[in-house]
């Protein structure tokens, strides 16, 4: 350590003494390259100090004072200096820490989304999810019987990062665990809503909507519980009606029914489910109402069901400047005519 001190302070020496005498370019090049050293040594800023000064008073043994005792004033504010550079350095390192677990969550999450959306015939299917940031906390899940029966679900857990990731994990297998009675929405709901209510903590809620859809008598059903309405738009009168499904979010009562809810879909109707970021999407203007998301899948309605998950997507992005304030779900299931 002593020889290393002792090689530090000879090469800062050189290259002080060779900037007094020709204050030239090269000589900031040689004392910026010292300082990469400084750091890779770990060496601090109080200490980097203290051997200028004692260079300097090598060269000039009748330095003033009154400059003697400005450099001692500079190695205490440089020791405070030191103290918050660690400081920053430990909390900086944290941080890269909790950005790589963050990273792995949400890989993980990826891997509880289907792979692809299941072909079913007669039936148009499109989907988009994308998060406000690295961690999601909307959920979507499709699953396909040997009856070609549909069933999916749409969900929003109340929190975001690790601990949403973690929910979502317990949500896809709790449901993966009941094939039997998957395309049971109401049944559905009330596995699931005792296996999170056992499971998770007291400040966290997940809302969900669960629908199933039966292509041999085109009948829709669903259930919710405390989901954001989504739309059903009947093609032989052109309108949009809401799609609401009572029942209490998912982790507040164990014993709770879901009431389950029949559509009949005709040939050029479809359903639309989604999260709440997409329907509580904010600009600088404030909230854009229902109605302009059923104006905007309106607009590509005439398009694939992806393509127009995809338009409305755009749409409400470039609204919001392109920063999205809240994770955005978007599903379409629409009769072939």
């Amino acid at each position: 350590m002593a020889e290393s001190k002792e090689l530090l302070h000879d090469q800062y020496a050189n290259i002080l003494r060779a900037y007094l005498e020709e204050q030239s370019e090269q000589g900031l090049y040689y004392a910026q390259q010292f300082s990469k050293r400084v750091l890779e040594e770990q060496i601090s800023p109080e200490e980097v100090v203290s051997l200028h000064l004692e260079v300097l008073e090598e060269f000039f043994p009748e330095l003033p004072k009154g400059a003697h005792e400005s450099f001692e004033l500079l190695l205490e504010v440089m020791m405070g200096y030191g103290l918050a550079y660690r400081e920053h350095q430990s909390l900086r390192d944290k941080t890269k820490e909790l950005e790589a677990e963050i990273n792995v969550a949400a890989n993980m999450q990826q891997t509880f989304l289907p792979d692809e959306i299941p072909h079913v015939n007669g039936l148009d299917v499109g989907v988009l999810s994308v998060p406000a940031s690295k961690m999601s906390g909307d959920y979507y899940h499709f699953v396909k019987d040997d009856h070609d029966c549909v069933g999916l679900a749409i969900a929003d857990i109340i929190g975001k990062g690790i601990p949403a990731a973690l929910c979502m994990s317990m949500i896809k297998y709790t449901m993966d665990s009941y094939p039997e009675q998957r395309l049971q929405p109401g049944a559905l709901l009330e596995n699931v809503n005792r296996v999170v209510e056992q499971n998770i903590a007291s400040n966290m809620f997940i809302t969900m909507m669960y629908g199933s859809y039966d292509s041999r008598s085109h009948q829709f059903n669903y259930a919710g519980a405390g989901h954001e309405p989504g739309f059903y738009y009947k093609a032989a009168e052109d309108t949009f009606e809401e799609l609401h499904a009572k029942g209490i979010v998912l982790g507040i009562k164990r014993n709770t029914n879901y009431k389950e809810y029949q559509l009949t879909v005709d040939p050029g109707d479809f359903v639309v489910l989604l999260s709440d970021g997409v329907t509580e999407c904010r600009t600088d203007d404030g909230f854009i109402e229902r109605e302009a998301i059923t104006r905007l899948i309106r607009t590509y309605q005439h398009l694939p069901a992806q393509e127009i998950v995809n338009h409305v997507f755009y749409e409400l992005e470039r609204a919001q400047g392109f920063q999205l304030r809240d994770d955005f779900t978007l599903i379409i299931l629409r009769r072939n005519v």
